[in-house]
């Protein structure tokens, strides 16, 4: 029941509207006044003639929602129509998200499309909400429902699209985003983010079109030429990728995934000197990492020996890898065989989706903290708030990495290992774990990180489970010699193909096999042919395709062909296990020399001399040796794996042991340090 004061109120409110109509905040008030005396039918009839006079803004919004708390009811002949009441409820539920308040925006979308089904743009706003507050399955639904009542919603294809992509549905993804740009042609986004889809799935020379549309439509799109680089890359072609990632850096020069971009098509460039390539490695710290360096924290974390006793070692793994990745093939030895009585394990992962494997991961760990989302300063802060004394970045410049974390330095021990083979360029970032044979002494001035080198291989391998037995050798009853090689396809360059070529020159019938899943599709296994081709291999002689899982590949055959200056790596394990030796280059530091840090951990010097060149013209006669006697090959083959299980490349416990004793020795070298002055 409504006061007095609350009449006198609607009085006063009545009479300023009189004597001022044209002043909206008096129709607020009068219709504020009206809702406060419970008088629900006049306060819809004002709101209604105010609407057909014009009144809009967030207030007046406000007000429709105040209204519509109390139902929709038609009111006489002129009251407000249902179609502006949602339009007011989506106008509102656009600015609560625009200040972050999902939960009262969501709200709103719903009031508008209950008063009004068919307003697709609300069941689109909607979906956006749900998709913003990872409720997948619901957001579906509203784009799906949205599109239903207008299929020609480019944004809600557009958003669907980048929404499967990220679900991991390409062929869905593919199918929206193309939907969006048939509806907006101009729409330079669409193009980009689908040249992103085309390229996860390796249709390289697609993606490159569709990068090359959005560029026309939007030639500033720096993100477009960062990720044309890494496209082009693919196709092995380096300076073409560099060119573009250059391009990426001159209209976006702060922009850190543009020198990702760079720096990643940079490692593999055949003709750059080591010199050359760690410039912009500085280039990337005086950016991003010195900026940073007044801001280094103090840190207080406590000796290990404390007057109530020994403390665990609190190790912090930074990843967006804690899945069904090649990284878990030496990842996962290590996190399952942590002391846990003396180290205390997190991880920090950077996941869009978890699945089987990560299960796993969580098993490994006391603390499994998920990091997507959250801003670098934050995450920074919860690793101080988690007392970490030794963090590791497991992703150098790889997509998903949190490198802008490590350069504010929230623990007082940081290395880089594992998933990416070469220095970071930060400051920040204390030390490289590696070894000899990678990082060989008089190296580091090509490392911003001082290497640490393990006295034995800095990996240690797990193979696929599925993998299966080693086979005869191929030769034996083909009648010729099958080099191969597993790798992508950005690691061959004019040396690599050159020196293959030579050496299938020198092996008469011989072939060449190249599998990855960049030669799925035609057009790249043509244009790898045509390489040969043009340096006198016929055709018939190079087998180039893709086959998942390569097992079988693998046994087809007889000798590996290890890449240059840039050497490969999982697949490098992948082909010892299987019995079959590799001819590898060691060249530049750590990258290029990761296939003899693999031999090494073998432990056979006589193997490591017959597999390993320092030249390319060492490395075309090694190939020729190895191929010309099949009796030592297929002997080779019957103890490869076994040789390799009982090495360093396969102890788990040693290994483990060796990294935690590493750890220890860091962390308290670092405390009994006296900082140096930032």
């Amino acid at each position: 029941m409504s006061t007095p004061s609350q009449h006198s109120q609607l009085a006063k409110t009545k009479a300023a509207l009189q004597a001022h109509p044209t002043i909206a905040r008096y129709w607020l008030d009068h219709i504020t006044a009206l809702l406060d005396t419970n008088a629900l039918d006049e306060a819809r009839e004002i709101f209604a003639l105010g609407q057909r006079k014009g009144l809009r803004g967030p207030a007046f919004d406000a007000l429709a929602l105040r209204l519509a708390s109390t139902g929709t009811r038609a009111v006489s002949g002129q009251q407000q129509h249902p179609g502006a009441l949602a339009e007011a409820f989506n106008r509102q539920g656009v600015q609560y998200r625009t200040e972050g308040r999902l939960a009262e925006a969501e709200a709103c979308y719903r009031k508008a499309v209950e008063v009004r089904p068919d307003f697709a743009v609300a069941h689109y706003n909607l979906a956006n909400i749900l998709k913003q507050q990872g409720r997948t399955d619901l957001a579906l639904s509203s784009y799906a429902t949205a599109l239903a009542l207008n299929p020609d919603l480019a944004d809600a294809h557009y958003n669907l699209g980048n929404l499967y992509k990220d679900l991991g549905r390409p062929d869905d993804a593919e199918r929206h985003l193309n939907e969006a740009i048939r509806c907006r042609p101009d729409l330079a986004i669409a193009h980009y983010n689908l040249a992103n889809v085309l390229r996860e799935s390796d249709r390289l020379s697609e993606a490159e079109s569709c990068f090359r549309s959005a560029l026309a439509l939007q030639p500033g799109m720096f993100q477009a030429y960062a990720n044309l680089g890494v496209t082009i890359g693919n196709q092995g072609l380096h300076d073409r990728a560099n060119d573009c990632c250059e391009a990426a850096l001159a209209l976006g020069p702060d922009v850190e995934s543009n020198h990702n971009s760079r720096l990643f098509v940079l490692n593999y460039h055949p003709d750059k000197s080591p010199e050359e390539i760690y410039a912009a490695y500085g280039a990337y710290e005086a950016q991003f990492g010195a900026p940073l360096r007044t801001q280094w924290p103090a840190h207080t974390n406590a000796p290990l020996q404390g007057t109530a006793g020994p403390r665990r070692l609190r190790i912090g793994y930074v990843s967006p890898d804690f899945s069904q990745h090649s990284v878990r093939h030496f990842l996962e030895p290590l996190l399952a065989s942590h002391d846990h009585s003396r180290f205390e394990v997190f991880a920090y992962a950077e996941l869009a989706r978890e699945d089987a494997v990560t299960a796993r991961y969580r098993s490994y760990c006391d603390h499994f903290i998920l990091t997507r989302g959250m801003s670098d300063e934050a995450l920074a802060a919860r690793i101080r708030s988690d007392a970490i004394d030794v963090l590791v970045d497991l992703a150098g410049h790889t997509a998903g990495n949190r490198l802008l974390v490590f350069a504010r330095k929230p623990a007082p021990v940081s290395l880089s290992w594992l998933g990416y083979g070469y220095t970071t360029g930060l400051k920040a970032i204390d030390y490289l774990l590696t070894d000899e044979a990678s990082a060989p002494v008089g190296s580091e001035h090509l490392f911003s990180e001082a290497p640490w080198r393990l006295p034995s291989t800095p990996y240690v391998y797990r193979p696929d489970p599925d993998m299966g037995e080693v086979s005869s050798l191929p030769a034996m009853s083909s009648g010729f010699v099958t080099f191969g090689t597993l790798t992508r396809a950005i690691r061959i360059n004019h040396r690599t193909v050159r020196v293959w070529a030579q050496i299938l020159k020198r092996v008469p019938r011989s072939r060449l096999m190249i599998d990855s899943r960049n030669f799925q599709h035609a057009s790249m296994q043509d244009m790898m042919a045509e390489r040969f081709t043009a340096l006198g291999i016929a055709r018939e002689r190079l087998l180039i395709g893709c086959h998942s899982p390569p097992w079988d590949t693998l046994r087809a055959i007889d000798i590996g062909l290890d890449c240059f200056p840039h050497n490969s790596g999982t697949t490098l394990f992948e082909t010892l296990y299987m019995g079959v030796p590799y001819i590898t280059l060691a060249g530049r530091p750590s990258v290029g020399r990761l296939g003899r840090s693999i031999l090494t951990g073998l432990n056979d010097p006589q193997w490591l001399e017959d597999w390993c060149a320092a030249t390319e013209q060492e490395y075309i006669d090694k190939a020729v040796a190895l191929a010309s006697d099949l009796q030592a090959l297929q002997s080779i083959r019957q103890q490869l794996r076994s040789r390799m299980q009982a090495s360093m490349l396969m102890d788990e416990e040693r290994f483990a042991r060796t990294v935690e004793q590493s750890y220890l020795n860091i962390f308290e070298r670092q405390i009994s340090t006296p900082p140096s002055a930032p």
